[in-house]
């Protein structure tokens, strides 16, 4: 079977149906990411200029990025201009590709809902009614997941710093490298952004079947201890602070999760119950007709 080729330009709602050619397809494709990409873009020229100003009253760029820095007691940390607080740049391209970093990062989030709808709207046609709600439910609450966990990361960093800086006991200032300093918050916030995501996937595997409450249950221990190694091994800073507050977290979302799967698991129990499926003979021959009948309007392809 041959499948047509579409004519540059075609769009899905050509077809009644909303059916595509391979061509078209690839074009819509071409699309989207055209505009995502522009997007992305747009968003990153906004990130580079909102570095040294203060949109509507809020905090400059620079000023979220050297805040858990700047946490740290000015005694311990390197102030060539006292009362100001300032990464160290060792190259004369330092703060640009650091403002370019930072403003591509934070432009992805602005514009997270625009990229993040051709994404969708590529992808959901071919998705049914109830499979278009539950990804969006997916997308949403992993989008509200990923927030939280960068969030906490943030407010953790200092902490941590704190500690890590303390270990040298007064025999060391801090003069922190921008470029490893941005590399470091960024890679923070991604692994607690992502880490967070795991009593979703849990929930999720739990609604398919794969993993039911009494499994679960029965590996509480161990993947409580395995969230604190996880949280050992994935943490960059290696800091105790910031290995138990991830943790914690974790644990705490494992335990939530198991207590969705309990609610979900227990009303299967009861909805089979009320149809009667665990009474029925598996011996019984089912009472559907299986045989096959002609569909209207197609021919028979030999």
């Amino acid at each position: 079977m041959r499948l047509p080729l579409g004519r540059p330009g075609s769009r899905r709602g050509a077809n009644p149906d909303g059916s595509m050619t391979l061509m078209e397809h690839l074009y819509e494709l071409r699309n989207r990411l055209t505009v995502a990409m522009l997007a992305l873009a747009a968003g990153g020229v906004l990130g580079f200029f909102w570095w040294g100003v203060h949109p509507l009253g809020f905090a400059s760029l620079n000023e979220l990025l050297t805040g858990p820095y700047c946490g740290l007691p000015p005694g311990v940390r390197l102030t060539p201009n006292p009362g100001e607080c300032q990464l160290l740049q060792t190259s004369p391209f330092d703060a640009f590709n650091t403002r370019l970093q930072v403003g591509l990062a934070a432009g992805a989030v602005l514009t997270g809902p625009v990229w993040l709808y051709q994404i969708w709207a590529f992808i959901t046609p071919g998705l049914h009614v109830k499979e278009r709600r539950f990804a969006m439910v997916f997308v949403g609450v992993a989008s509200i997941l990923f927030a939280v966990g960068a969030v906490l990361a943030y407010f953790v960093v200092p902490a941590g710093l704190s500690f890590l800086v303390g270990l040298g006991d007064g025999a060391f200032t801090v003069a922190l490298n921008g470029k490893a300093y941005v590399g470091f918050l960024l890679l923070m916030l991604l692994v607690f952004g992502v880490s967070f995501e795991l009593p979703l996937i849990i929930v999720m595997l739990n609604l398919v079947g794969v993993l039911p409450y009494t499994k679960l249950r029965s590996w509480q221990r161990g993947s409580i201890f395995g969230l604190f190694v996880f949280a050992a091994v994935a943490t960059p800073g290696q800091d105790p602070i910031s290995m138990i507050a991830l943790a914690l977290a974790l644990v705490v979302l494992f335990e939530l999760a198991v207590f969705i799967a309990y609610l979900h698991d227990r009303r299967v129990v009861r909805q089979r119950a009320e149809q009667g499926w665990d009474d029925l003979d598996p011996d019984e021959a089912s009472t559907l007709d299986h045989r096959v009948e002609p569909v209207a309007g197609y021919d028979d392809v030999t």
